[in-house]
């Protein structure tokens, strides 16, 4: 049995991007929108995040650099990424009612059919937006399977004011660090870096190179590195590694956002020596790994002493404006995660 008809608007590919993704590479279109009763859950979007990692998926790239991490983007295909709506029918089976809040992987479109095993179920009420649709459970995920903060760490964060990075340096100090320092782009996003975020020092990219400003505000070294950048920053970490120290690489936005072209490259040179000498243990991770940490994450915003965490979001409002988030998103201007609000 079908549900009554109605009309969905998507936000298609258009064409695919070369450099900096542009408002003509996309296409708004008006599709009939039908779901069957037995199996699809309908979902009223209210707000889905725009991630970086789009303009990879949707570059001419896509197509002819083998081993990218994300599946290319077709042209025609209606974009997807994470989003946040509100059930309006489900299967007389099921747990979801008409109303409840959940948690699903398609956004850019007003509304979504989804199979119920695709949604998580977030309540009748829900914390601000940012605190599922930011990175924050990536970011508690890596803390605490990745790697593990000790209480005194010297934790550095490269692209901390970003979507991980602003959730990073709060879930750190939670857990008992002692001095965190992230990297900007941005000389407008320090001292907010340092206030809202609770940063003890900023790294400003331009300002001096990356080696010299770590060495500055950690004379004797960091414990922990968390990096979503790659290339510069990933070479100065291990070059100011403690004995023991925990890396934890999360992304590589130098290859994602580079100048020309979007790329699987992050090319770097490091001393793999002093990792031996030091003991360092230097991981990839991916929160994917511990889908069990969602729920933990937010089982963790109910707890008196994690309520003050403040979920840095830039937001959209629209889907028309998704375009300009991701341009946004892509040129380091936002702060925390990118949200479109429909």
């Amino acid at each position: 049995m079908l549900f009554e008809k109605r009309k969905n608007r998507e936000i298609c590919l258009s064409k695919r991007s070369t450099g900096m993704p542009q408002p003509d590479n996309f296409q708004i279109v008006e599709t009939p929108l039908c779901t069957n009763a037995n199996s699809d859950v309908l979902i009223r979007n209210r707000w889905f995040r725009v991630s970086i990692s789009t303009r990879l998926m949707m570059s001419e790239e896509a197509e002819t650099v083998e081993g990218i991490p994300f599946p290319p983007i077709a042209i025609g295909d209606t974009l997807a990424d994470a989003a946040i709506g509100q059930v309006i029918s489900a299967p007389t089976n099921s747990y979801l009612k008409p109303g409840d809040y959940v948690f699903h992987p398609y956004g850019w479109r007003e509304f979504a059919m989804v199979k119920q095993e695709n949604c998580i179920f977030l309540g009748t009420h829900i914390h601000h937006p940012a605190a599922y649709l930011g990175h924050g459970w990536t970011a508690y995920a890596a803390l605490s399977k990745g790697i593990q903060v000790h209480s005194g760490d010297v934790i550095f964060i490269s692209s901390g004011a970003g979507a991980i990075g602003s959730m990073a340096a709060q879930i750190a100090r939670k857990m008992g660090a002692k001095y965190i320092i992230g990297s900007t782009g941005s000389l407008n996003k320090v001292e907010w870096m340092k206030q809202t975020l609770k940063y003890d020092q900023v790294i400003i990219r331009g300002e001096g190179t990356i080696s010299e400003q770590l060495h500055r505000y950690a004379p004797d070294g960091i414990d922990i590195f968390v990096d979503i950048v790659g290339g510069e920053q990933l070479a100065a970490a291990v070059s100011h590694t403690r004995e023991g120290a925990r890396l934890v690489l999360l992304g590589a936005l130098s290859a994602e956002l580079a100048d020309k072209e979007s790329t699987k490259f992050a090319p770097v040179e490091i001393d793999s020596f002093s990792l031996i000498v030091k003991g360092v243990t230097m991981r990839g991770y991916s929160a994917d790994n511990n889908p069990e940490m969602f729920s933990e994450w937010i089982a963790r915003l109910d707890e008196p002493e994690w309520a003050e965490i403040t979920f840095s979001s830039t937001l959209f409002k629209g889907l028309e404006s998704a375009p300009l988030a991701l341009q946004a998103a892509c040129s380091g201007k936002a702060r925390g995660v990118v949200i479109v609000e429909i």
